[in-house]
């Protein structure tokens, strides 16, 4: 089976997210798709089964299958749009999360994603005591949404990952205004066993929505603070969101279950 991995939100490889994809004709039981997402040690594994003139898509950390996941969303269309359907402007997916619609905008593929919605949420100890820092505000939407006033302290910070799986929400988001992008943020998922997920297309969902009522605009600039770093751009569609990014191919593999057990779909 062929494997693509894909650096997402990234002009250039080795910067952005890195995503493996797996285009398949026939899906794969649910415990191999998951060791293929522990094998490979990704944030996300996506795997994709064309469906008439739709695409199925599921997304694979390697701690279990999440709901919505932006950079494998990115990483799929690229793929798609570059190596099995050149000749198409955008692909449709279907998954938990409802319909996604990726369309080719130069070098950006757009996503339309639907927004979390954000509920307050009481500032508690073990918060702080995870975080390292008591945030502004908290919000909890899939994931929970820490804001903060130093762009220097979300660059910085360093959680502590297990008190990390005791407070609310699948993920940590954590941001704050930026100097040269109107956000920064940085995401952390022990939950799912992702240390740091170096750009979270999904947070986005939360964090860009956040800033652009803050902010009073419909578009948000957003630059995720990892240490590989990467470019979103956000704009507000009533309740749903377009994130555009672009990507970059960093590998093309064959891939199989073992010395002479080939996967074949």
């Amino acid at each position: 089976m062929k494997q693509y991995v894909v650096d997402s939100f990234s002009e250039q490889v080795f910067g952005g997210n890195p995503a493996a994809v797996c285009i398949m004709e026939q899906w794969l039981p649910d415990d191999l798709m998951l060791r293929i997402a522990q094998e490979n040690n990704l944030s996300e594994t996506a795997f994709a089964v064309k469906q008439g003139e739709i695409y199925k898509l599921r997304w694979f950390t390697p701690g279990g299958e999440v709901d919505l996941c932006g950079h494998a969303t990115l990483a799929t269309a690229y793929t798609i749009l570059n190596y099995v359907e050149p000749e198409a402007e955008q692909v449709v997916f279907t998954g938990l999360s409802g319909e996604l619609i990726v369309k080719r905008k130069g070098e950006l593929y757009e996503m339309d994603f639907p927004i979390y919605a954000l509920q307050p949420q009481e500032i508690t100890e073990d918060m702080v005591d995870a975080i390292g820092a008591r945030p502004l505000e908290a919000y909890l939407g899939r994931d929970l949404l820490c804001v903060f006033d130093s762009e220097e302290f979300v660059r910085n910070m360093q959680p502590d990952m297990d008190k990390l799986k005791q407070i609310p929400g699948l993920l940590l988001h954590a941001t704050a205004a930026g100097k040269d992008a109107d956000c920064v943020s940085r995401s952390f998922g022990p939950k799912l066993k992702i240390t740091e997920d170096p750009v979270c297309g999904s947070g986005h969902c939360h964090i860009a929505p956040y800033w652009a009522k803050r902010l009073d605009q419909q578009e948000i600039l957003a630059y995720q603070a990892s240490v590989r770093g990467g470019t979103l751009y956000c704009r507000m569609q009533g309740d749903r969101i377009a994130i555009a990014g672009k990507a970059a191919l960093y590998s093309i593999a064959e891939i199989s279950t073992g010395p002479s057990d080939p996967v074949q779909v």
